[in-house]
C-alpha cells in the first residue's frame, strides 16, 4: 500500500508554492512543502498520542491473534453472533433487538469466552428508539441545535435502557443532490450548519460520559464525501477536489472529532478514484493524524467486501489487506479480517501494529461505555413504548422544524372556531409515512403509530365538522377520486391539501430521477383548485421537491417534512397558530431538476448569471437562482433586521477578533420566532471561493414589537480556507458581511484581514 509522499508542485504566479494531491492504490498522496493539515507529526506519532487506558493494554497483551482479529468483526443476525462466539472470535452485534435477546448473547461471550470480553451492540437510532422525532433534514430546518440534542438525548435513553450501547448516528453528509434519498438523514448543503448540528447530536448522545446507563456511544457518518454521489444515485462515484474535500465535506467530522466522537463509519463511495474503505488519506492521514481521532473506524455494511466490485481488490484477501492498513478497524458483515488476518499477518501484507491499534481502539470504546464493569442490562427497564415527556418533546421539536414556504392570503393560520375542515390527500391519514426513512429501530417504536393530519386537526378543532378524502395515491395514475375529493372541498370552509412522498421515496436506496410530486397530486391540487374554495397544502416528504405549481397556485404552502410520531399534532399546531413557524430551508428547492446541483454558496464563475447577456451562466429557459433560497423562511408575523455594526474594521490574521452586531425587531402583530443569519465572502483568494458561506445563526423568539441585539464573534478561523495541498490559509484582504434571513440578506458591512 502506498504511503503520502513528497511531490513538490510547480509555483503559481503569485509565487505560492503548492503542493498536489495525487491518487494513489493506498489513498490521496500529499507532498511536502509549506506546513499543511497533513503535516501533524505530533497526531501521527503514536508515542505523542493520549496514553491508552492501562486496562486496555494489559488485555490486549493477553490475546492471541485469534482473539484480537475476533474483535474487529461485528455480525448482524443472533445465528451469526452465536455461530462467531462459539470460536471466541466476536467484537460486536448491530440490529438485533431486544434486552433479553441481547443479554443472552453477552452472557455468552462474558461467560463462555477465555478473556470475557463484552460485545457491543449497536443499532441504527438515527431520529429516535422507540420515540420518532424529525427526520434529520427537518432538524436541519429548525436551526436550532437545542432540537437535535434533544432527539439524540431522549432516544440514547430509550436505547441504552432497552440494551442497545452504539448508535450509527449522527450522518453528517454535506450534499448538493435533491435526487439523493440520504438528503433526509443529513442537515442539508451547508457544512457549518451540518457542524452545528451533529455537534450537538453526538453530544446529546453521549453526554459527559458515554458509560452512563442513558447514553449512547456516537458514530460520525459517511466517512466521507458520501453526499457528492453522481446523479444522486446511492452508494456512486464521487470525484472530488481536496480543496472541496476539505472546505465542504469534511467540516462536520472534524468538529465532531473535536467534539469528542466515540466512533466514525467509513462511506461506500469512492473519492477521486479510492474507495473510502481502502482509501489511507482519508481515514489514516487525516482523520487518525491530522484530527486526532482516538475512537474506532467501523465499515459499512459490506464495505470491505464491497472493494472487490469497486476494483480495488481482487479478492477477500486483498480487500482485508487495503481496508485494515487505510484505518478501518472493525468489518462490519463480511469476514475477510477474521478470515484471512492470520495470512495476511505471515505475507507482511498488514502489521502486528496494525491489528493491535485496531483492536485497542475497539476494547478502549467498549472500557470507556463501561461494558467491563456493566456488561448486562436490567430487562425491566427495556422501554417498549414512549413516555409521555418523549412525546411532548417529539411534537415542540416538530413545531420548530416546519418551513412556511408560502403564505400569500388569510387563510393560515386557521381559525379555531372553523366550522368545517376538509383534510384532502393521499398522505392526510398516513400513519407511518410520517416517520420518514429510519423511523426508529427500537422495540416498540411500530406499534405506536404516529398520530395522522386529520386527527391532529380533530384535536385542535373540537368543534369543527372535519372530513377526509384522499384522492389518489401517493404515486398512482388513478384519478377517479378526485370528485369526491372536490365535492369535500366545495362543503368545507377550508381544505388541507396533505400531499408529498411516502417514508420509502426517501433514505438508503431511495433515488428520484423526478423530484416532482409522484404521481397525480400535482393534478388533485388543481382540481381542489378549480372549486374555488380556500385551501392550503402541506407537504410530507424527506427531500426538497419541484413544486412550483404549489408556489403559483396555492395561498399557501407549509413543509412539514417527515415530522415523527407527534406528526398530525404538530401540523395543526402550526395550521392554527399554537406554534408560528420559524423554521428555515437547509437545503435549496431547485425550479426543475435540471437545475441540479443548485445551491447557495456557489462559486461566483467569470460570467455570474444577467438575465440580460446570453453569455452567462444559466439556462434558456428557466429563471436563474433557485424556487426557495437556503434559509429562507416565513412566518405569521413580520422582521426587520437592521443596525448591522462591527466592532473593528481590521482583523489580525492571527488572533484576531471581530463582534458583528445586529438588531431584530419583530414589526408584526403576534410572537414569533426569527433566525437571524450571518454570511461571509471572500471576493479575492488564492482558492476562488464561494459567494457566500454561512458563520453564523441565532434563532430567536420575539414578543410583537420587541426587539433584540443579536452578536456573532467572527476570528480567522471563519475567514479562512483550505488549499488544494490540505493547507488552511488565512489570507489578507477585504472580506463582505452579509447578515439577514436568509441567504440572499442584503444588509452589508466590511472588514479587512491583515
Amino acid at each position: 500500500m502506498e504511503q503520502p509522499g513528497s511531490h513538490e508542485a510547480a509555483a503559481t504566479a503569485d509565487g505560492v508554492n503548492r503542493r498536489s494531491l495525487l491518487v494513489g492504490v493506498g489513498g490521496l498522496l500529499a507532498a511536502g512543502g509549506a506546513t499543511s493539515l497533513l503535516a501533524s507529526p505530533a497526531a501521527a506519532d503514536p508515542a505523542a498520542r493520549p496514553e491508552r487506558d492501562g486496562r486496555v493494554e494489559a488485555l490486549l497483551g493477553k490475546m492471541t491473534l485469534e482473539e484480537k482479529l475476533g474483535q474487529l468483526q461485528l455480525v448482524g443476525t443472533e445465528d451469526a453472533a452465536r455461530a462467531a462466539l462459539a470460536t471466541g472470535q466476536l467484537g460486536g452485534v448491530f440490529s438485533v433487538v431486544g434486552a433479553t435477546k441481547l443479554n443472552a448473547l453477552q452472557h455468552i461471550a462474558v461467560e463462555q469466552t477465555r478473556l470475557r470480553i463484552p460485545l457491543i451492540f449497536g443499532l441504527d437510532v438515527i431520529h429516535g428508539y422507540t420515540t420518532n422525532f424529525p427526520i434529520p433534514l427537518a432538524q436541519g430546518a429548525s436551526f436550532d441545535p437545542g432540537v437535535a440534542a434533544t432527539d439524540a438525548t431522549v432516544a440514547a435513553k430509550e436505547a441504552r435502557r432497552s440494551g442497545i450501547h452504539w448508535t450509527y448516528a449522527p450522518m453528517m453528509d454535506v450534499t448538493h443532490e435533491p435526487r439523493w434519498g440520504r438528503i433526509a438523514e443529513g442537515y442539508g448543503e451547508d457544512p457549518y450548519l451540518a457542524s452545528r448540528m451533529a455537534v450537538a447530536k453526538v453530544r446529546g448522545y453521549q453526554g459527559e460520559d458515554y458509560s452512563s446507563p442513558d447514553r449512547l456511544a456516537a458514530c460520525a457518518k459517511h466517512f466521507v464525501a458520501y453526499g457528492g454521489a453522481e446523479g444522486g444515485r446511492d452508494y456512486n462515484t464521487v470525484d472530488v477536489s481536496p480543496q472541496r474535500l476539505h472546505n465542504l465535506y469534511l467540516p462536520p467530522f472534524k468538529a465532531s472529532v473535536e467534539a469528542g466522537v466515540a466512533t466514525v463509519m467509513a462511506s461506500f463511495n469512492t473519492i477521486s478514484g479510492v474507495p473510502a474503505h481502502g482509501n489511507g488519506y482519508v481515514l489514516h492521514d487525516v482523520l487518525k493524524g491530522a484530527y486526532g481521532f482516538r475512537g474506532f473506524v467501523v465499515s459499512d455494511y459490506t464495505g470491505i467486501e464491497e472493494l472487490i466490485l469497486h476494483g480495488l481488490a481482487g479478492d477477500g484477501a486483498d480487500a482485508a489487506a487495503a481496508a485494515l492498513p487505510a484505518g478501518v478497524d472493525m468489518e462490519m458483515v463480511s469476514t475477510n479480517y477474521v478470515r484471512y488476518g492470520r495470512q495476511l499477518l505471515a505475507e507482511r501484507r498488514i502489521t502486528r501494529d496494525q491489528i493491535d491499534d485496531a483492536v485497542r481502539r475497539i476494547l478502549l470504546v467498549k472500557f470507556e461505555l463501561g461494558l467491563f464493569e456493566r456488561p448486562y442490562v436490567d430487562e425491566s427497564g427495556e422501554v417498549k413504548a414512549p413516555s409521555a415527556a418523549a412525546l411532548a418533546a417529539s411534537r415542540q421539536a416538530a413545531g420548530r422544524c416546519m418551513v412556511l414556504l408560502k403564505n400569500d392570503g388569510p387563510v393560515l393560520p386557521l381559525a379555531k372556531s372553523v366550522r368545517s375542515v376538509a383534510v384532502v390527500g393521499p398522505l392526510g391519514a398516513a400513519t407511518y409515512d410520517l416517520n420518514g426513512t429510519w423511523p426508529g429501530l427500537g422495540t416498540g417504536a411500530f406499534t405506536t403509530p404516529p398520530v395522522t393530519v386529520v386527527d391532529g386537526i380533530k384535536a385542535a378543532a373540537p368543534g369543527a365538522t372535519v372530513t377526509f378524502t384522499a384522492g389518489c395515491t401517493v404515486d398512482g395514475t388513478d384519478t377517479s377520486g378526485f370528485a369526491a375529493a372536490q365535492q369535500a372541498a366545495r362543503a368545507a370552509d377550508v381544505t388541507v391539501v396533505v400531499v408529498g412522498e411516502t417514508a420509502a421515496m426517501s433514505g438508503e436506496a431511495a433515488a428520484r430521477s423526478s423530484i416532482d410530486l409522484p404521481g397525480v397530486q400535482q393534478q388533485l391540487v388543481a382540481a381542489i383548485k378549480e372549486t374555488g374554495k380556500p385551501f392550503v397544502v402541506v407537504l410530507v416528504n424527506g427531500r426538497p421537491l419541484t413544486i412550483p405549481y404549489l408556489h403559483d397556485n396555492a395561498t399557501a404552502v407549509l413543509e412539514a417534512w417527515a415530522p415523527g410520531v407527534q406528526g398530525g399534532h404538530a401540523i395543526a399546531d402550526v395550521l392554527f397558530g399554537v406554534v408560528n413557524p420559524g423554521g428555515k430551508l437547509p437545503v435549496s428547492f431547485p425550479r426543475a431538476v435540471g437545475q441540479v446541483p443548485i445551491y447557495y454558496n456557489h462559486e461566483n464563475t467569470g460570467r455570474p448569471a444577467d438575465p440580460a447577456n446570453k453569455y452567462t451562466s444559466k439556462y434558456l429557459d428557466l429563471e436563474s437562482g433557485p424556487l426557495y433560497e437556503f434559509g429562507h423562511g416565513l412566518s405569521y408575523t413580520t422582521f426587520r433586521v437592521d443596525g448591522l455594526r462591527l466592532s473593528a474594521t481590521r482583523m489580525p490574521a492571527r488572533g484576531g477578533r471581530i463582534q458583528v452586531s445586529a438588531q431584530v425587531t419583530n414589526t408584526g402583530g403576534r410572537t414569533g420566532d426569527e433566525v437571524v443569519q450571518l454570511y461571509l465572502r471572500d471576493p479575492v483568494a488564492s482558492i476562488v471561493q464561494p459567494v457566500r458561506r454561512l458563520r453564523g445563526f441565532e434563532r430567536v423568539t420575539l414578543a410583537a414589537g420587541a426587539s433584540k441585539t443579536v452578536s456573532f464573534t467572527l476570528t480567522p478561523e471563519d475567514v479562512g480556507f483550505y488549499d488544494n495541498a490540505a493547507k488552511f490559509r488565512v489570507e489578507p484582504g477585504e472580506i463582505e458581511v452579509y447578515v439577514g434571513t436568509s441567504s440572499a440578506a442584503t444588509l452589508t458591512a466590511r472588514f479587512t484581514v491583515t
